[in-house]
């Protein structure tokens, strides 16, 4: 459960963000009878449903990174931290780096990478 607060938080965050707006905007005296309710119900639907779908979809995609690793095909990470030169780190499994809980790790490199920041080549 910690994973998915990891990877969703942000867009839980906005996800509650949106819920205001919709309470505020819903509870003018131009809307409707029952406006609220409604929006609150179908507004909600709609996020559950984005960041649930947005979970499984990272989920997957860090399953094939992952595969794609251990069996020596290369991998993009994103760079966050190295502005001014290459915006990804290229990862292959040649014995410089590993996969531990999610993350690339390298005793030759500063950071870790997140899984879910990166893709296969």
């Amino acid at each position: 459960m910690s994973e998915f607060f990891k990877l969703e938080g942000a867009y839980i965050f906005f996800a509650f963000v949106i819920l205001v707006i919709t309470v505020f905007v819903a509870t003018r005296p131009f809307m409707g009878k029952g406006a609220l309710k409604k929006g609150l119900i179908w507004v909600s639907l709609f996020l559950i449903c984005a960041i649930a779908l947005h979970f499984y979809i990272t989920k997957r995609r860090m399953a094939n990174v992952a595969t794609a690793f251990k069996s020596g095909k290369e991998v993009l990470c994103e760079n966050r931290i190295y502005t001014k030169g290459a915006n990804f780190v290229t990862i292959k499994d040649n014995g410089e780096w590993s996969l531990k809980n999610d993350y690339f790790v390298s005793p030759n490199f500063t950071r870790d990478f997140f899984l879910a920041r990166c893709i296969v080549k």
